[in-house]
C-alpha cells in the first residue's frame, strides 16, 4: 500500500451550505447566509423555507420529497457542487443538520444557524433555558414527554401540528398534571406570532398554527403518575402478571449491568420489560431489545414501555435462543427467564461485545447450576440476594422472605472499544 501523502488528510472545500431561517424569512438572515443561497445550484428545504428564502434562490428550488428521504440521495449526488439547504431556527438542535452530518464530514460543509424555537421561547417566556427540559415530538411518540413530568419542571415541547398542543393536554390530564400551565407560542419569530395560555384541563385553543411549541409548568396532583430519577421503581407502576424482576432485586440488577450513555441492552426473557424500561430510563441515549416468548407477556412489556416513556423498546417476540440474532451486538445482556435452556447463556456469551457485560437472575436450581458452572468456566462473580418483607401474622407481625436470587455478574475478556 502507498504511503499516505500530506494531501489525503487536507481539508476539503465546503461544498454544501446549511442555513437556518426563521418565520421573518431573508430579513433575519446574515449576509454570509444571504451569500449561500444566492450562490446555490440547487437549494433544498420544506415548502415553507423555499417560500421564505425565494427572493434570495437564484439556482433551482427544490423540496424535499415525501416521504423524507434520510439518506439524501438526492443532496448526495450533488456532492461538489453549490448546495445550499434550509432548514428552522438551528439545524443542529432537532433539526435537518443532524440527518446531514451522518452523511457528510463537517470539512464538507458550512453552517449558518438562527436562533431555535426553543430559544425563541425562552426569551418570550423569561425562562433560564439551561433550567428547562426541551423535548421535540416532531414526528415522535407523545409518551416521550412522561418520565419528564416532575413537579416544579419547565418544558418546552417542540409539536408536530396544530393539534399537538391539545394531545399534550390530554395526555397531562390522563397523568394527573391537569393543574398544569401550558403555554402555546405559534410562529416565532415571524408576522403571525401569537402567545397563549391555559391550564391543561380545560384546554380551549383548536385554532392552532402548525408550527408551534408548547411551555408546559408541571403541577402535580397527589396521586399524579411520577417517574422518580431512580432505579428500582416501584412494581405497581408496571402492569405485571407476577413475572417481573421485583424492584429491590431490579435496583442491584441495573447496578450490576451498569448503564453508559448510547449503550444497546439485550433483556431476554423480559417478561414486564422493567429492566429494559428502567434500562432507557437512565438516558435518553440508552437502547433495549427485549425478547419475550410468550405472545401475552410480549404485548404487556410493549403497554409499559409507552406508559413510561420509552416507546423505543424494541419487542422481539420468539423463543431463545433461536430468536438471538441481531447485526448490532449488544454492549450489555440480561437474563431473566428462559435461562436454563439449552444455549440461551451460550449464545449471550457469544453475542455480546468485547468488554461487555452479562447478568443473569436465578430462583430456581436448574437455574443456579448454569450459573454455577458458568462461574467455574469463564469466572465473574456470584451474589446471592435475599429479601424480607414485614407481614401479617394472624393479629401480628413477622418477616416473610420471598425466594432468594442468585446474580452472576461477568465482563466479556477483549481489548478497549
Amino acid at each position: 500500500m502507498p504511503p499516505e501523502s500530506p494531501a489525503d488528510h487536507a481539508p476539503r472545500r465546503p461544498w454544501l451550505s446549511i442555513v437556518g431561517i426563521g418565520e421573518d424569512g431573508v430579513a433575519g438572515l446574515g449576509e454570509k447566509a444571504r451569500l449561500a443561497i444566492a450562490s446555490a445550484e440547487v437549494v433544498f428545504g420544506g415548502r415553507r423555507h423555499l417560500q421564505l428564502a425565494e427572493p434570495l434562490i437564484k439556482g433551482q428550488a427544490q423540496a424535499w420529497p415525501s416521504p423524507f428521504d434520510a439518506s439524501m440521495k438526492g443532496l448526495l449526488a450533488l456532492r461538489g457542487k453549490p448546495v445550499c439547504v434550509l432548514a428552522s431556527g438551528d439545524p443542529f438542535f432537532f433539526g435537518v443538520g443532524v440527518t446531514l452530518s451522518r452523511q457528510v464530514a463537517p470539512d464538507e460543509f458550512v453552517a449558518f444557524p438562527a436562533p431555535s424555537a426553543f430559544s425563541l421561547a425562552a426569551s418570550r417566556l423569561g425562562w433560564a433555558l439551561q433550567e428547562v427540559e426541551t423535548l421535540s415530538l416532531h414526528g415522535r411518540p407523545d409518551d416521550l414527554i412522561r418520565p419528564l413530568l416532575h413537579p416544579g419542571r419547565r418544558l418546552l415541547v417542540l409539536t408536530s401540528d396544530g393539534t399537538g398542543p391539545a394531545a399534550v393536554a390530554e395526555l397531562l390530564c390522563g397523568l394527573g398534571f391537569e393543574r398544569s400551565a401550558i403555554t402555546v407560542l405559534e410562529a416565532l419569530g415571524g408576522p403571525g406570532e401569537r402567545i397563549r395560555a391555559h391550564t391543561a384541563l380545560g384546554f380551549p385553543f383548536s385554532d392552532i398554527h402548525d408550527l408551534n411549541l408548547v411551555a408546559v409548568e408541571v403541577k402535580a396532583r397527589a396521586d399524579a403518575r411520577i417517574l422518580p430519577l431512580t432505579v428500582g421503581l416501584d412494581d405497581d407502576l408496571f402492569e405485571h402478571d407476577g413475572q417481573i424482576t421485583k424492584r429491590e432485586i431490579r435496583a442491584v440488577t441495573l447496578s450490576a449491568l451498569a448503564p453508559r450513555r448510547g449503550e444497546l441492552l439485550w433483556d431476554i426473557g423480559a417478561g414486564s420489560g422493567s429492566i429494559g424500561i428502567e434500562w432507557m430510563l437512565a438516558d435518553p441515549s440508552m437502547r433495549a431489545i427485549a425478547f419475550e416468548a410468550d405472545p401475552v407477556r410480549a404485548e404487556r412489556a410493549l403497554r409499559n414501555a409507552q406508559a413510561f416513556g420509552v416507546p423505543g423498546l424494541r419487542i422481539v417476540q420468539g423463543k431463545a435462543p433461536e430468536v438471538l440474532a441481531d447485526p448490532e451486538k449488544p454492549d450489555a445482556i440480561f437474563i431473566g427467564g428462559g435461562g436454563s435452556a439449552p444455549g440461551v447463556l451460550d449464545a449471550a456469551v457469544e453475542q455480546l461485545k468485547p468488554l461487555g457485560r452479562l447478568v443473569a437472575n436465578a430462583v430456581t436450581s436448574e437455574m443456579e447450576a448454569v450459573l454455577l458452572a458458568a462461574q467455574a468456566r469463564l469466572g465473574g462473580s456470584l451474589v446471592r440476594l435475599q429479601v424480607s418483607r414485614l407481614g401479617d401474622v394472624g393479629t401480628m407481625h413477622g418477616w416473610r422472605s420471598a425466594m432468594p436470587v442468585t446474580q452472576w455478574i461477568w465482563t466479556k475478556p477483549g481489548e478497549n472499544r
